[in-house]
């Protein structure tokens, strides 16, 4: 060893000893001070806020958890599986005609077109459309208090026999003169959607053979304040049972004006 090199030893030891240094007091001041003193403001013990700050546990050491107090909600359970397909190709108007006369009815009315605006029509929905929807009531993925323990009292086979009636029955004849032409930007709107907003056109699903999901119901000649409600519903949450979330995305960007105006272009028959 040369005596220069004898020199510059020392300074790179102290040169290494600094950077580690500085590295250790880095360390100690991200990951175990300041997270330490930043929970303590946020409700944490020391060590869920260290877990935090180096990714192990989610959430910042600054701010506090959102806890979600709201209670659970089942998502629809109706998959459509190559069984269940058989099951409602297996449906039985006849059968169905039995239960929906004795049951859905005096709501619904016996061909099912219904009396009553708080009451949805369900003549000439696809059989599967109807099935959801019951299946959903007899789950509790949907609640209501009036279906849900009529549809608790089906089987599944029962379920897709009213399916089967009710969607053998004719809609509504609606008279020319209720088919007032839409505004503007309704029409735009079902037709067209909105790719502004994400909004596809409301016919892409709700039209027959449109090709939408197989669930999807259709909407033309159904009553204006069952639709207006659904929408509100879908929009605060208050109605779950939609696949992915679809129409509580899409209802939750509409306006109260446009709610309206949909409902009022379906209830008139237009399609």
């Amino acid at each position: 060893m040369t005596h220069e090199n004898a020199l510059d030893q020392p300074w790179r030891i102290w040169a290494s000893v600094a950077v580690g240094a500085i590295l250790f007091t880095g360390a100690l001041l991200g990951i175990v001070i300041i997270p330490v003193v930043q929970g303590r403001s946020a409700g944490l013990d020391a060590w869920s806020a260290i877990c935090r700050a180096v990714g192990i546990s989610a959430g910042s050491p600054a701010v506090p958890q959102p806890v979600n107090n709201s209670p659970p909600s089942p998502v629809s359970q109706v998959k459509w599986t190559p069984d269940l397909l058989q099951v409602l190709a297996r449906g039985d108007p006849k059968r169905g005609e039995t239960q929906a006369l004795e049951v859905c009815g005096p709501c619904h009315g016996n061909k099912g077109t219904s009396s009553d605006a708080q009451f949805p029509h369900m003549n000439g929905q696809s059989g599967a459309a109807i099935y959801k929807q019951l299946h959903d009531f007899r789950t509790g993925s949907r609640v209501n208090e009036q279906m849900t323990p009529i549809a608790q009292g089906f089987d599944e086979n029962a379920l897709a026999d009213v399916a089967a009636y009710f969607a053998g029955q004719p809609k509504r004849n609606p008279l020319p003169t209720t088919l007032a032409a839409p505004a503007a930007q309704i029409w735009k709107l079902i037709e067209l959607g909105d790719p502004a907003r994400a909004l596809p056109a409301c016919s892409a699903c709700h039209r027959d053979g449109s090709g939408g999901p197989i669930e999807t119901p259709v909407l033309y000649e159904q009553r204006y304040e069952y639709i207006v409600t659904q929408l509100k519903n879908y929009a605060s949450g208050a109605r779950r049972n939609d696949v992915y979330a679809r129409m509580r995305t899409i209802a939750a960007k509409l306006t109260p004006e446009e709610i309206e105006g949909v409902a009022r272009y379906y209830a008139s028959g237009l399609r």
